[in-house]
């Protein structure tokens, strides 16, 4: 099943609620000793997680499950790690996996014993995956997403933007599971933050996306994602302000990809990094504080300048370091299994 974006955080009534990971959907299944574990998209994974193969010993034959394959790295979700090991195979898949072991986060049990019961409500299904988990005694790589039907629970997890949580998942409890239906709603908070302008792309004159920058603790110029399209209006409004870097600008001889996991490099135009911008970001970044997703660009900020814009810092969410443990987890509501290899923080 899929979903399609809601505006609202609400817990609707008679829906649970579910963290939304930041990692690659996946199907997995064990029939007849045979192991599958495909994409969304139907790419065969194994090569790339001989780790989940080998993990999946532990689960009974006639079992398929919906879930999230996940890296965690230094207690946050590493999204450039799981895609790392994505593009690995053979050996070096193995090294990979050694070094970044991955999770797969269960959120769904599609067949049991080899019977289909996607024809069962939500509620019945994942009373039965939580049975699966505790009568196999799965350690890892499984994990038992957390599910919930209290707005308290759902608020919290809405604040760990710094393990890399990005929205949440609704589910509705008497729904059956629909394969290809958009049955889910998903909630992804976004914040207004500023950034500066260190390049675009397109003509000086009508700039068609901007290359966004913060300065670190060090005082270096970072690179921290890229706009979407700039409507016509935004795009003139802009084009004035800008000014071509004369001189060193600290990005020379970079190079910038079309996107994650592309190979295109992008035509820049590097700028004076003096334009700082108000955009609309969501919470998902990368190990170095980049914003995974394209940023909207809502308008040039003249009363700013780049001192005012906080700095580039993976770790910028400090509340949540700052909570206990029981905070974070929320204990009844939260289950992490797999010994070693669980993020530092998340319990059993």
């Amino acid at each position: 099943m899929l979903s399609t974006p809601t505006p609202r955080p609400d817990l609707p009534p008679g829906m649970a609620g579910e963290p939304k990971w930041d990692g690659y959907r996946a199907l997995l299944s064990v029939d007849a000793g045979k192991m599958e574990l495909r994409s969304r998209r139907g790419t065969d994974l194994r090569a790339a997680f001989p780790d989940i193969v080998t993990g999946a010993a532990q689960l009974r034959d006639g079992t398929a499950l919906d879930g999230e394959l996940v890296v965690w790295e230094e207690g946050r979700l590493a999204f450039e790690r799981l895609q790392h090991r994505m593009q690995r195979r053979g050996p070096a898949a193995a090294r990979a996996a050694s070094k970044w072991p991955a999770h797969f986060v269960a959120f769904d049990l599609l067949r049991l014993n080899g019977n289909d019961i996607t024809s069962w409500p939500y509620r019945r299904r994942r009373t039965a995956l939580e049975s699966v988990f505790s009568a196999r005694r799965l350690t890892a790589p499984w994990t038992l997403c957390p599910s919930t039907t209290d707005q308290d629970v759902v608020n919290e997890w809405l604040t760990w933007k710094a393990v890399g949580i990005e929205g949440v998942i609704y589910k509705r409890l008497t729904e059956p599971y629909r394969p290809g239906a958009r049955g889910w709603l998903k909630y992804k908070p976004r914040e207004t933050t500023e950034a500066i302008a260190g390049a675009i792309t397109g003509p000086l004159a009508m700039p068609r996306t901007v290359l966004l920058a913060r300065y670190d603790t060090n005082g270096n110029l970072q690179y921290v994602g890229r706009t979407t399209p700039l409507a016509a209006a935004a795009s003139s409004t802009l084009a004035p302000l800008l000014t071509v870097s004369a001189g060193e600008h600290p990005w020379t001889g970079w190079t910038f990809s079309a996107g994650w996991g592309s190979r295109e490099t992008l035509d820049v135009t590097l700028v004076q990094p003096d334009v700082v911008g108000e955009v609309g970001v969501d919470v998902a970044r990368d190990g170095a504080g980049r914003w995974r997703h394209p940023v909207r660009w809502h308008r040039a900020r003249s009363d700013l300048s780049p001192v005012d814009v906080p700095a580039s810092n993976p770790d910028e969410e400090e509340d949540f370091t700052d909570r206990s443990t029981s905070a974070q987890l929320g204990h009844s509501h939260w289950v992490m299994v797999g010994g070693s290899h669980d993020a530092p923080g998340l319990g059993r």
